[in-house]
């Protein structure tokens, strides 16, 4: 077989390929057997009806059964003397196939872009100061204190904050609406999220008493079309919260103390929001990458990914009971932004996942059994499937290659991001080396020493 290669553009090539007919014989030969066990002709045998006959009766059957097979042998062969990484199916087109004759063809297809890597280590980048307030302490004992709190009846109209017990249904030319009709609901007022209007509408109401209001439903059939809510109030109820002392703490915690308590909350605190800086150090970093390299891009490769995220975005706000426009308008956003900022974050992904996996081949970065099975753990928990079931799926759909990938991509950009200087607003060294799961920061020595008792083995 032959094979020269055309490089249409840096993300894209057109193989030519010549492939000898002593080449091809096998499997026409396979393709006569194939049809033979499947004919009958007077005179022959089942399996038995020699090529020549099944030619004449069934003319180019045989050699379009061997074409597939032929092609696809052909094509990967051809790819990997070329040193061709494909991104998609190629455009396949038969150039040549006569009988006794060779078999050429041309595919075009759109190939992994050679990348230049420059310098990775000792890059820069910067991200945000993290600080807990007491604001934010505040407003997480807050939250914990709501949760022992006891409702208690009151002879009172509702007010913010109050609890109110309703009966709520919503009508369009005097049909209930499917699905807009709830009775006994213990609602807070001004929580919002519900219908909007509901609050206004409760706010002044007293035990016995009703409200009618128009407003717009968030999901359904009738989104973004005027209802009749017609509201009555059965309860309302204001919260008791116990005193911030060491008997709340005692009762809410395993501590002792209410400065315990609020010590923990802080350390909880700070650890999320140093977590959520080491994620924003990891796009920063892989941010300045970028800016050092010119990626080309294949078109098609980037237009697929962005109808799926424009897609998994519309079908987001679906769920959610928002429309795109409505979104929009939230975000005080033109359809021209969006579609921008969206193909911009396409266009830096696909970059991204281009540098990542050149990096994971050039540093030889493999993954095992135990990574593999951890990280599918991990997607199925994200998506609230069943362990075993997610698993079941990716082998089933092959998809096993993608996770391997998405590993991959993230041990490349750990060993990115160990190599770089990332400094926060103030011109502090984010400590990201030793940084572990959970947000604590260990101690580089004692790393050391743990790491070096698991690789010594036990002696007697």
């Amino acid at each position: 077989m032959k094979s020269a290669v055309e490089t249409l553009s840096p993300t894209r090539a057109k193989l030519t390929v010549e492939v000898p007919f002593e080449e091809l014989k096998p499997s026409l030969d396979a393709a006569y057997q194939k049809i033979a066990k499947q004919i009958n002709i007077p005179g022959f045998r089942k399996g038995k009806v020699p090529p020549q006959i099944i030619e004449r009766q069934f003319p180019g059957a045989a050699r379009e059964e061997a074409l597939n097979e032929i092609l696809g042998t052909s094509y990967i062969q051809a790819l990997q003397e070329n040193d061709l990484v494909p991104l998609a199916q190629p455009e396949v087109e038969v150039v040549k196939y006569d009988d006794d004759g060779p078999l050429e063809f041309t595919a075009e297809v759109d190939i992994k872009p050679e990348i230049a890597l420059p310098e990775t280590d000792g890059l820069e980048a910067e991200v945000e100061d993290f600080a807990v307030t007491d604001e934010d302490v505040t407003e997480q004992v807050d939250a914990l204190r709501a949760r022992f709190g006891t409702l208690i009846d009151v002879e009172r109209a509702a007010q913010d904050g109050d609890f109110v017990v309703l009966d709520l249904k919503a009508t369009r030319d005097g049909e209930v609406v499917d699905g807009a009709e709830i009775t006994g609901f213990s609602y807070q007022v001004g929580r919002g999220g519900m219908i909007d209007g509901l609050d206004e509408a409760l706010v002044g109401l007293t035990a016995g008493e009703d409200k009618t209001f128009t407003s717009q439903l968030v999901n359904g059939d009738l989104v973004g079309e005027d209802v009749e809510v017609a509201v009555s109030v059965s309860q309302v109820q204001e919260q008791e919260l116990p005193d911030l002392d060491d008997d709340f703490a005692q009762m809410a915690s395993e501590f002792d103390t209410f400065a315990e308590l609020q010590d923990d909350v802080r350390e909880r605190l700070t650890r999320g929001k140093r977590l959520e800086q080491a994620a924003a150090a990891r796009d920063a970093v892989l941010e300045a990458l970028l800016e050092k390299v010119e990626i080309p891009l294949p078109e098609t490769l980037v237009t697929e990914e962005l109808n799926a995220r424009r897609q998994s975005v519309e079908q987001q706000l679906a769920y959610a009971g928002i429309t795109l426009d409505k979104y929009l308008e939230d975000e005080e956003q033109t359809q021209e932004e969006f579609e921008a900022d969206l193909e911009r974050r396409v266009r830096d992904s696909v970059a991204a996942q281009f540098i990542l996996d050149e990096i994971a081949d050039k540093g030889e970065i493999g993954v095992d059994q135990g990574e593999l099975t951890q990280h599918m753990v991990r997607r199925a928990q994200q998506s609230g499937q069943d362990p075993q079931e997610f698993v079941n799926h990716m082998l089933e759909h092959n998809h096993v290659p993608e996770m391997v990938q998405e590993i991959r991509r993230g041990k490349a950009l750990a060993q990115l991001v160990e190599g770089a200087v990332v400094k926060d607003g103030s011109g502090n060294v984010v400590e990201l080396k030793n940084l572990r799961p959970d947000g604590t920061i260990g101690e580089p020595e004692a790393e050391a020493e743990a790491e070096a008792a698991e690789e010594t083995p036990a002696h007697d």
